[in-house]
Parts: C-alpha cells; sequence; structure tokens
C-alpha cells in the first residue's frame, strides 16, 4: 500500500453512501434472524439517515456521549463508593457486559452495533449506591422506581441532542434496554425471547454472566467469601478463575443458541444458577455489604426528603409537566455516590463556625 492509498472501495456510482453499503454488508452477511439496520421500526421523530453510519451506530455513539454515561464511572456496582480503584463501578460493569455481549453477537451473525447500543445503555438509570437507592427510590416515591424504567426515561427525555428532548433512539435500542434484567429468567431455563430482538436477548443474559464472574472476583478481593467456599460442583464445570468461568458460560450460550432462541446449554446454565444464587444467599446479605448498603439507603432517604420540601434549581428548571416528586427522583436518581455524599454532608452535617 502507497502512501495516499484508499483503505477501501470508493463509494459506488450512482451516489451509495457507504451507509447504504454497510446495510447491503448487513443483510449479505448477518443470521437470517438477525436485526438489520436498514429493517429497523425506526426512532419516534423521523430523521434525515447519515451518509456513513447506521442507525444502531449512532443510537450507540449518542448513548456514549451522554451526561449519565459518565455518571457511571461514579456510581456503584456491589461496594459501596470503594477506595480501591480496582472493584468494578457500574461503568466498568456496562463495558464488560458489552464486550461478552458483542462476542455472543459476532458468533450467532447477529447486529454487534445494536448489541452494543443495548449494552452500553441498560444501565444508565442506576441510582447512587446501586441497588441500596433503587430499593429506597422504590419505596417513596409513589409511582414507583426501578433503574431498567429509569433507563428508559434517560434515553427518551432526560437526555438531550440537536434533535429534541431525549435521544431519540430507534424502537429496537429502547426495546433492549427496557427488557434487559432478564438474566434471571434465562439462567433458571424460562423460555424466551423477552426482547423484539436476539441482540436485547444476548445483553440480558451477557448481563448475567458480568456480575456473577465479577462480583466473585471483587468478593474474593475484599475478603467477604473465598474461592474454596463456592459450590464446588459449579467450579467443576466452569472453572476456578474469571477468565474460565467467562469462557465456560459465553462458549455454552454460543453452543445453546439457534433458530431464533438465545439460550445456554444446560449443564453450564446449571452452574451458573448456582454461583449466582450462592451470591444472593452469602455475599449480598453478608454483613460488611449490608451495613454500607443501610448506610446508603439512609443518605438517598433523606436527601430525597430534605430536596423534596428545599428544591434545588436543577430540580426547579426541571420539566414543569413532570410532578415535583418526579423531578426529585429524577435528581436524587442521577447523582453519584461522590455527589451524594458530598450533597448530604451540606445539608446534614454541621458547618464549623468560623474564628
Amino acid at each position: 500500500m502507497t502512501v495516499g492509498e484508499p483503505l477501501r472501495q470508493p463509494i459506488a456510482a450512482g451516489g451509495t453512501t457507504l451507509r447504504e453499503q454497510l446495510e447491503a454488508r448487513e443483510s449479505a452477511t448477518l443470521s437470517p434472524f438477525a436485526m438489520l439496520s436498514g429493517e429497523s421500526q425506526g426512532r419516534e421523530r423521523p430523521e434525515k439517515e447519515h451518509d456513513f453510519r447506521t442507525v444502531f451506530q449512532r443510537d450507540r455513539d449518542r448513548i456514549l456521549h451522554t451526561k449519565a454515561f459518565r455518571r457511571l464511572k461514579r456510581k456503584t456496582q456491589v461496594f459501596l463508593a470503594p477506595g480501591d480503584d480496582h472493584y468494578r463501578t457500574r461503568l466498568t460493569h456496562t463495558l464488560e457486559v458489552a464486550q461478552i455481549a458483542r462476542t455472543v453477537a459476532r458468533a450467532l451473525f447477529l447486529n454487534e452495533d445494536l448489541t452494543e447500543a443495548i449494552a452500553l445503555g441498560h444501565d444508565l438509570g442506576h441510582t447512587p449506591f446501586g441497588h441500596a437507592g433503587e430499593h429506597v427510590l422504590n419505596e417513596v416515591f409513589e409511582g414507583g422506581f426501578s433503574h431498567t424504567d429509569q433507563s428508559v426515561r434517560i434515553v427518551e427525555k432526560l437526555e438531550s441532542t440537536r434533535h429534541g428532548k431525549g435521544l431519540n433512539l430507534t424502537f429496537e435500542v429502547r426495546n433492549g434496554i427496557a427488557n434487559h434484567s432478564r438474566g434471571k429468567a434465562m439462567l433458571k431455563g424460562d423460555e424466551g425471547p423477552w426482547a423484539a430482538t436476539l441482540e436485547g436477548d444476548i445483553v440480558s443474559i451477557s448481563d448475567a454472566i458480568a456480575y456473577v464472574n465479577h462480583d466473585i472476583d471483587d468478593a474474593v478481593r475484599a475478603g467477604i467469601i473465598a474461592l474454596d467456599e463456592l459450590p464446588s460442583d459449579a467450579l467443576r464445570v466452569l472453572g476456578r478463575t474469571p477468565s474460565e468461568r467467562i469462557n465456560a458460560m459465553v462458549s455454552a450460550l454460543i453452543a445453546g443458541s439457534g433458530a431464533g432462541q438465545i439460550s445456554m446449554a444446560p449443564e453450564v446454565r446449571e452452574a451458573t444458577w448456582e454461583l449466582r444464587s450462592y451470591l444472593y444467599a452469602n455475599l449480598y446479605p453478608s454483613e460488611p455489604i449490608d451495613r454500607e448498603v443501610r448506610k446508603g439507603k439512609k443518605i438517598v432517604r433523606e436527601l430525597y426528603y430534605h430536596l423534596l420540601d428545599n428544591p434545588c434549581a436543577d430540580i426547579l428548571e426541571g420539566d414543569p409537566e413532570d410532578s415535583l416528586e418526579q423531578r426529585t427522583v429524577d435528581f436524587v436518581a442521577s447523582m453519584t455516590d461522590d455527589y451524594a455524599l458530598d450533597l448530604f454532608k451540606k445539608y446534614f452535617f454541621p458547618d464549623s463556625w468560623p474564628e
């Protein structure tokens, strides 16, 4: 290749865009069960198509550039406000889900761009202190709260682009985000599909694969559990290291899927379910975790009620069509762990009297 030589063939005569060539390549190379970019159900507000990016590539990029995505780096996965940089946050969890999901989608000849967009957006609605904050907001807000619904609310309304309120994502990405919490059902052996696309189902099971493995890794590092305490039969099937277990689960997912169904080969699925059950029985309710969860819940609850009585500018400037309660929930849910801690200190810690 000489300097200046193009890396690809020029756009074909007749005005065909690179996007149209990419769509044609999808149609020629992907599985009949794949969701093709050119066959998307589209957006709520029609937009001019891009010259070189497909609709799912644009959705992925819009999610990646949101403030909500950047805030995930300071939100709890399991260990609240960790001081050790090696513990997972909600952002690193999201990236691990995306990596696993793309690997599976590629192996099954499904749409990688759609899969990645769903994976990157699936946890945007998480609160400070992880599920602790989610449980509190569900208790105090009359309309109820779930991080899944909040993730959809963020991409449909709270974030914005030059196209107006919300990201105006395609139906398939929004549907995948709305149906991403089906990993438990899939590991139990329930039959799907759950999302409107197989790519959405891949993200659901990849979410479970990611957290089962990285939560074990973090808990062993923290000294809360020991590797030899994990179910021996599950370790025999899956392996003793994180890489061995992830490889076993991903390989079984690829081997077990087919004919329009995403599923995991039975022996590995049952072993994965056994590990997940162990975590829910022994790790998440353990005293070191539960002690910090109680603290996180108190902070979120106190902040919600204080801000409801004393709304800040961000709440007052929200959409007047939303209730004050809804705007307060949106504001509290958006907080990172660090921001929530700082705000709690500001509102509830006494100031030192000046000398």
